[in-house]
């Protein structure tokens, strides 16, 4: 089975920036430049046909690139618990047309369209159960920004789950083209 997710790679200025916002919240799983991404659709664990048939389907896909930045950042919460600290991007509705057109790609390979509301971001620590408080990290952070950045291609990713983290490898990548 593959686990695969589409996403978008911010340029290496913008990792390390991302990189350098990153601590102060002890018991927070960091994110690593390698795990730096604005997922499109997370698919989840698929066979080798489905796989293959998800690689062809997304290479059919038709957008311009996307032109955005870093605003702001955020957390994920369950029963008032953070789960998630992210990064920003805007303008969203560039991101959100392109998510559309891939949830629409992967319903005509069988796979169910996609539940949730699309909230464009990009994760930067993921929190165990009893983590301190982030309140002092979203206030230090509350004006994370960057210049403007063009993201030209959109990659399949297939995630592995480690013991500690997981890591992700590029399937195949797909230019955006105006």
């Amino acid at each position: 089975m593959h686990r695969l997710f589409v996403g978008l790679r911010p340029p290496p200025a913008i990792r390390a920036l991302l990189l350098d916002a990153m601590g102060g919240v002890p018991g927070a799983r960091w994110q690593n430049d390698e795990q730096l991404h604005v997922t499109l659709r997370f698919i989840g664990e698929v066979d080798r046909p489905m796989a293959e048939d998800i690689a062809l389907a997304l290479a059919n896909i038709h957008a311009p690139p996307v032109d955005i930045a870093l605003s702001g950042v955020g957390q994920f919460d369950t029963r008032g618990r953070p789960h998630a600290l992210w990064a920003g991007v805007a303008p969203q509705a560039p991101l959100a047309d392109l998510h559309r057109k891939v949830d629409q790609a992967l319903v005509r390979c069988g796979l169910p369209p996609e539940r949730r509301a699309y909230h464009p971001h990009i994760t930067l620590a993921r929190m165990k159960p009893g983590t301190a408080l982030t309140d002092s990290f979203l206030q230090a952070q509350a004006s994370l920004s960057s210049a403007p950045f063009t993201l030209d291609h959109f990659l399949l990713f297939e995630s592995h789950l480690g013991r500690d983290a997981a890591s992700y490898e590029t399937v195949e990548g797909y230019p955006l083209r105006g």
